[in-house]
């Protein structure tokens, strides 16, 4: 008896991610394909709640639901500990909230130790939660990095931490030549919490950082054949292991209680209506809201353009008013004559970039959304916001060549984008003949290609594995 229980004794990973959906919805991913990779793994998902990210539970249950290996368990502090309201999502407010979380987390998983048979052989850490890496070595459990982001952005974030506080903090107009990019970076596309002279941000950023190199192996959302030179160099001897496992996409699609069956049979049944290639979608991300007078602009830009759309027009939250409420007078009945375009408060991004009648984006430029468009062949116009999206846009429009450019460094509360830049940047991106068009479809079959089996992101999942498994 004793012999038939070790034979179905398996190797448990624990997996602690931010609630941030753009992290949840690519480290769920890679969860269903280390346990779909290897019958001998088994998974526990700790889930952290925030009042702030009220969704995340139920998407993480709903997109776990058929995955019997990947059981989910609540981290919740005591009642009395009121949680912190969050005033803007900030490297300083990860690092406060994930310290103050540590002792929580530690018994949650001594009580994960003590009742599964399993043996627990790594941790494996969004990058916003690596200080929980304390809580790894503490109980004898090596971390695993990972990095939903680029490798790009990850030997940026490596630069800053070997930096002097006051270097960063000094960066105005100038290039930066950083380990990892084959020229010189504009500051201009600095990611935000670097973009700044609030030195809370840049040591909290550069806490963070130091605590990556401390890990065992670093998983990048990012293929090989897109960032082969970033990957060479981050093998260096120096940095912990690069597991290169993208692109990880959620085919499944956010779910979001908004969009009704109603509603989505209404938007589809407009795409299928239109010509292959012709519809240009336009959407921001979770957090892509614009003030009245930028989707006024926008609004006239489309217009002016001709170009057929799909706009995720999402209302701003600290008003009564609907974002339609702001659009210049005569658009909407414009645009009901006319038949070319559609707006929606949000859309199943994955399924609408799938869909044969679209045939650009004007998007924030997250990683997330550049992977999904490099999958369906979709070329992006780039319109970054926040984060390290201004990073993302100079990559794809000046060392890929795989976007067009609207702007590569615009941050939230810039100068408004006029109509006629906005009219100038879509019809440039449904021109179909421009170089940009052939290079996406290139990489989308290097995409693909990536994720089969014996391809480059399977080799790296098969190798994660081993090394898992392997040092225990």
């Amino acid at each position: 008896m004793g012999t038939m229980v070790d034979m179905e004794k398996k190797s448990e990973l624990i997996f602690i991610s931010s609630t941030l959906i753009g992290h949840l919805s690519s480290i769920l991913e890679l969860a269903q394909i280390l346990i779909n990779s290897d019958n001998h793994l088994s998974i526990t998902i700790l889930i952290i709640k925030h009042q702030a990210t009220p969704f995340s539970e139920s998407y993480i249950r709903t997109v776990l639901a058929s995955q019997p290996q990947i059981q989910i368990i609540d981290v919740e502090p005591p009642p009395e500990e009121e949680q912190t309201p969050i005033p803007q999502f900030t490297a300083s407010f990860f690092w406060s909230f994930m310290e103050w979380l540590k002792p929580h987390v530690k018994s949650t998983m001594q009580n994960i130790l003590s009742s599964y048979p399993n043996t627990v052989v790594g941790l494996v850490l969004d990058f916003l939660c690596v200080p929980f890496s304390d809580v790894g070595k503490d109980l004898g459990i090596p971390s695993y990095l990972f990095f939903p982001s680029n490798a790009g952005f990850l030997s940026l974030c490596l630069h800053f931490q070997k930096c002097q506080i006051e270097d960063v903090l000094n960066n105005s107009n100038h290039e930066l030549l950083i380990q990892g990019f084959p020229s010189l970076v504009p500051s201009s596309v600095i990611p935000d919490d670097y973009y700044t002279r609030d030195e809370e941000q840049v040591v909290a950023c550069n806490k963070l950082t130091k605590k990556f190199t401390e890990t065992k192996g670093i998983i990048i959302n990012t293929l090989s054949e897109l960032e082969q030179y970033g990957i060479d160099t981050l093998t260096d001897g120096q940095t912990p292991p690069i597991y290169p496992v993208g692109p990880l996409i959620d085919f499944k699609g956010l779910l979001n209680p908004s969009l009704d069956k109603v509603q989505h049979n209404r938007l589809f049944k407009w795409l299928d209506e239109q010509p292959p290639c012709s519809v240009v979608f336009l959407c921001f991300g979770s957090m892509g809201i614009f003030d009245p007078s930028q989707t006024r602009e926008i609004a006239l830009g489309l217009q002016r353009s001709g170009v057929r759309f799909l706009w995720a027009l999402r209302s701003p939250q600290t008003t009564d008013n609907k974002a339609e409420e702001t659009l210049p007078e005569g658009f909407l009945e414009w645009m009901e004559l006319e038949g070319k375009g559609m707006l929606c408060e949000w859309a199943p991004q994955v399924e609408v970039l799938a869909h044969k009648a679209i045939g650009g984006f004007v998007s924030h430029c997250g990683w997330n959304s550049i992977l999904e468009s490099l999958w369906f062949g979709v070329p992006i116009l780039t319109w970054p916001i926040y984060g390290e999206q201004q990073l993302n846009a100079f990559r794809m429009v000046r060392e890929w060549g795989l976007a067009f450019e609207l702007r590569v460094d615009y941050r939230r509360g810039s100068a408004l984008v006029m109509a006629d830049e906005i009219e100038k940047g879509l019809k440039h991106l449904m021109d179909k003949d421009k170089i940009v068009h052939k290079k996406v479809q290139e990489m989308k079959e290097m995409a693909r290609k990536a994720v089969l089996s014996g391809s480059s992101s399977f080799i790296s999942v098969r190798k994660l594995i081993d090394d898992m498994i392997g040092s225990n």
